[in-house]
């Protein structure tokens, strides 16, 4: 994903003001594909702009603001200097759930903690489970936050007191349960072991995988022998997850079983296992990733040149005669 464009020149406010009125018309009619005007006057909006895109979205039809909400949120993914959290912030009552949903993902890159609050409300009382999940997921980030001292403390332990409610509801739906799993992996909550081994025992695939995405996220080599186990998969969900995790984990001894992944027909496995190479380093992984980059394959060739700056990077500057030289 491309976060790197490059910034536009600030409008003035009269600019600024009439590209917002072409863009709002512009909408209202069906014939111009949302993701074909002009989104960036939408970015970064005030109060009283605000106002004037909420009125346009009343009028709105529910397949057109759909549409429009997925417009800005992938615009928003290739534009770094875009931002539409005031209107994702906004959205996050609306009464259509797909919205809700929708608006919680376009905050993926939000940190301001007064987003805390809406999200624990979401999870804690939105009848929707797709909404409850979206915003189980969005609050990790801020238990990542506050094991990084980025954010108060208090405000850490109340998003993991509301992830630890979530998990512990009797008839939670078992994707919120798993999305709420992996967010509190972001932390160090003492339930944490336990919670995560217990899913992992579940019979439910959902719960299991998710409990492989924790055990990654957590940091914690009691999990390698699990993970280690589970890349032998058959399952390309849970494949996926433990080639990840063995990564996150810099299981060395999994290192054989990413290189032979490398030829997996599943791109999305075989990408997984070079970052992973990259993650945990050596010659065996370093041989595998250059001949991965001397690959005709474009896409093949730049995920691992991704990971071999990875492995640079992590190895330091003291290994690296070791690590490309020797035989």
């Amino acid at each position: 994903m491309d976060r790197w464009s490059t910034p536009r020149a600030p409008a003035v406010p009269g600019q600024r003001q009439a590209s917002l009125q072409r863009t709002l018309l512009a909408l209202q009619d069906l014939a111009h594909p949302a993701a074909g005007v002009d989104l960036n006057a939408l970015s970064d909006l005030n109060r009283e702009q605000l106002g004037q895109f909420t009125q346009i979205w009343a009028g709105l039809g529910a397949e057109r603001r759909r549409e429009l909400l997925a417009a800005l949120i992938e615009f928003a993914e290739s534009h770094v200097d875009a931002s539409f959290a005031p209107i994702c912030r906004w959205l996050l009552e609306d009464d259509d759930p797909l919205i809700r949903a929708q608006a919680i993902e376009g905050l993926w890159e939000e940190e301001d903690v007064r987003l805390i609050s809406p999200l624990i409300r979401c999870l804690a009382h939105d009848p929707y489970p797709d909404v409850r999940a979206a915003a189980a997921a969005s609050l990790g980030r801020f238990l990542l936050l506050g094991e990084y001292g980025q954010i108060d403390a208090g405000a850490a332990r109340r998003v993991e007191a509301a992830l630890l409610a979530a998990c512990q509801i009797e008839d939670q739906d078992v994707w919120v349960r798993r999305r709420a799993l992996e967010a509190l992996a972001n932390g160090s909550a003492r339930e944490l072991p336990q919670m995560i081994l217990d899913a992992y025992q579940e019979v439910d695939d959902i719960l299991r995988v998710g409990a492989v995405f924790a055990m990654g996220r957590s940091a914690d080599p009691q999990w390698n022998r699990i993970v280690l186990a589970e890349l032998s998969a058959q399952e390309s969900a849970m494949l996926f997850e433990a080639v990840r995790a063995s990564g996150e984990l810099e299981i060395e001894e999994a290192a054989p079983e990413l290189i032979r992944l490398l030829g997996d027909e599943d791109i999305e496995i075989r990408d997984a296992a070079i970052w992973a190479l990259g993650r945990i380093g050596g010659r065996e992984a370093w041989r595998a990733l250059k001949a991965c980059a001397a690959s005709a394959d474009d896409d093949l060739a730049e995920a691992a040149e991704d990971a071999l700056a990875e492995l640079t990077f992590m190895a330091g500057d003291d290994a690296m005669p070791g690590l490309f030289f020797q035989a």
